[in-house]
């Protein structure tokens, strides 16, 4: 890999205006290390390079696609190692459709039951000073 000049880096500023993220978000993506800089300038500021886009474009894919970013960072991990990611994220997008998969019983579920309560709902119930609304049973 060639060797990158940290004068040819782009302060967080840019790099959060180029990708459409937040400065606070940067931050935090790289306190996680999902995104490492490149060095300081003379001044102080964080540098990045044009790879922190993609690496964030990678980022961002994976969100859409549920995943944490404890996940993400996982993955990444295996692409700092030198290695290709992709038998790791097929085994996370795995566990995504598992977890979908129960939260689509659960609504199912949720559904039933707000279907049940609505058949028995009354719109004019009532008045009891004790409950606050008699077609909840609470």
């Amino acid at each position: 890999m060639a060797a990158i000049s940290i004068a040819a880096g782009m302060k967080i500023g840019v790099l959060a205006s180029r990708s459409g993220l937040t400065v606070k978000t940067l931050r935090y993506y790289e306190d996680l290390g999902l995104l490492p800089a490149i060095g300081r300038s003379e001044g102080g500021y964080r540098l990045f390079t044009e790879e922190s886009l993609r690496r964030l474009e990678f980022i961002r894919r994976l969100k859409t696609l549920g995943l944490s970013l404890e996940e993400i960072q996982g993955c990444l991990a295996v692409h700092d190692a030198g290695e290709l990611p992709c038998g790791d994220i097929e085994i996370q997008l795995g566990r995504q459709i598992k977890r979908i998969d129960g939260q689509i019983r659960e609504l199912r579920q949720l559904r039933m039951e707000l279907q049940e309560l609505l058949a028995g709902w009354q719109r004019d119930p009532a008045k009891d000073g004790n409950v606050i609304c008699p077609n909840l049973q609470v």
